[in-house]
């Protein structure tokens, strides 16, 4: 995250214990230089695409980024529909056959967060583990 520019100004995580362990360790790796804000939410657990939008809407318009860390299905889903079907890029195509555990999408958000559609984003790019590799 910090190679790539990333810094959220708050972070979303399910209280599951695997997505608890992956913000640790985007902790121990110290990916910001600024602490984002850190809210462990319950509804995110299994969360359907639906739901994810709807914690998404509630943020405050303050927040400029935000990083959701949950489940698939629910986070593949709601990348697939936030990334939208008009969109030729090939992050398209690499979200529609895959999101593994660990990927990463980023959007662009043109709207105000309360109204985030998939036409007021823009897919920027994935990263997935073997990106890393």
């Amino acid at each position: 995250m910090r190679k790539a520019g990333l810094a959220p100004d708050v972070v979303l995580v399910s209280t599951a214990t695997r997505t608890q362990q992956t913000l640790e360790a985007l902790e121990q790796e110290n990916v910001w230089d600024e602490w984002p804000n850190i809210d462990s939410l319950p509804q995110l657990y299994m969360a359907t695409p639906g739901q994810l939008r709807d914690v998404l809407h509630d943020l405050p318009e303050s927040v400029r980024s935000a990083l959701v860390i949950g489940h698939n299905p629910g986070l593949h889903e709601l990348a697939l529909s936030l990334a939208g079907p008009e969109q030729t890029r090939p992050e398209l195509k690499r979200i529609e056959n895959s999101f593994p555990t660990a990927a990463m999408a980023e959007f662009l958000v043109a709207t105000p967060w309360r109204r985030l559609s998939p036409s007021g984003t823009s897919l920027q790019r994935l990263i997935v583990p073997k990106d890393l590799a």
